[in-house]
Formats: structure tokens, sequence, C-alpha cells
């Protein structure tokens, strides 16, 4: 559990680093969330690389399943945006800082980054390495749970709700992807098209 530890506080420090207000407009935040995220998922594949065979195992199913559970997240999302905007007056405010990060920033540049580089090395390093190692500890409810809390606390350095919230309900989501398929392709998929459909072609806000 010491590797998961160090690689952790690691991720709570890049992620303090890329979303904090003392120090995000410091720093370039696509070139750097993708160097963090690629740099996790790196060192997570070889720390656990007599295991890829198990849960990195692809078929065609893979494809269907992660296009499938993407949309229906989608929708997820749909809903909570009309709710949420209705019950919490900050709500609008907050989720228009979080499409704020695309800047000015080229769209299709964001694009191959979140389909290539951030999408799937957030789901190798927080549903493949993460949460399959506290799941193996704590078993499958507990490490699910504890897995998600983790994934929604890093973000809260943005002290914004509405993306620790979003993270919360993303870091559950996926998780629950992975314990009943058991492929990391289904979450990767999902997680990669879900960015660029939300973030980019049908916004939410």
């Amino acid at each position: 559990m010491t590797a998961l530890y160090i690689m952790v506080s690691f991720a709570a420090g890049g992620f303090f680093v890329l979303f904090s207000p003392w120090t995000k407009g410091a720093i370039a935040f696509w070139p750097m969330m993708s160097a963090l995220t690629a740099l996790l998922a790196a060192v997570s594949l070889v720390l656990d690389r007599k295991r890829l065979d198990r849960i990195y195992r692809f078929d065609r199913h893979a494809v269907v399943l992660g296009l499938l559970s993407a949309a229906f997240l989608y929708a997820v999302f749909f809903v909570g945006h009309f709710l949420s905007t209705r019950i919490l007056p900050f709500a609008a405010g907050q989720i228009g800082s979080i499409y704020g990060v695309k800047g000015s920033t080229n769209p299709m540049l964001i694009a191959l980054l979140l389909l290539l580089v951030i999408g799937p090395a957030e789901e190798i390093f927080w549903r493949g390495f993460v949460m399959r190692r506290l799941c193996s500890t704590y078993g499958a409810v507990y490490g699910w749970l504890f897995a998600t809390a983790v994934y929604a606390l890093v973000h809260l350095w943005s002290f914004n709700f509405m993306l620790i919230a979003a993270a919360a309900v993303c870091g559950a989501f996926w998780g629950l992807v992975f314990l009943f398929s058991g492929r990391m392709w289904v979450c990767i998929i999902s997680h990669a098209v879900w960015d660029v459909v939300i973030l980019l072609l049908l916004p939410i806000r």
C-alpha cells in the first residue's frame, strides 16, 4: 500500500497546483494536466505490469459498453444540471467557471488531449490502480467508496462545489463500470468520449 499512498499524495499535490486559486493562474492547465495524468498512468502501468493482461483485455464489446455508459452519464449530468440550477443559487456560476478552463486553447487540441491522454490516463490511474488496490485490500464495496471519495477530494482545492460533486458522481459511476465489467477499456472509452462530448461537443450550461 506504500506505493498507493505515495502516488495518491503526488496526485493530490498535482491537482492542488491545477485547481487551487493560488496556483492555477500561474500554470498552463492543459499541458500540466496532460503531463500529470500521463505520468501517473505510466508509473501505474509499470507497477502493475504483471497484471495488465487481466484488466486491459480488449474486445469489441468494450467499445459498445464504453459508448453506452458515456451516453448514460451524459444524461445523468443533463438531469443533474436541470435540478441543481433550480435548487442551488450558485450552481450556474460554478458550472460556468468549470467551462472557463477551456480558455483560448484550440478546441481540437483539447479534444485530442482528452481522447488520447487525459481521459485514458485518469482511468488507468484512478480506477485501474487506485481503486483496484483499495478493493484488493478492503473489498469491492469499501474499495469503491474509498476510491470515489479520494477522487472527489483531490478536486477540493478548486473550492467549487459543483466540480467536487461532479467528480464524486463520475468517480462512483466509472468505479461501478469497472467493478461490473472487469475491463479497463470500457472505463477508458467512456471517460474519454464523455469528456469530449460534455466539454466541447454538447456542453451543458
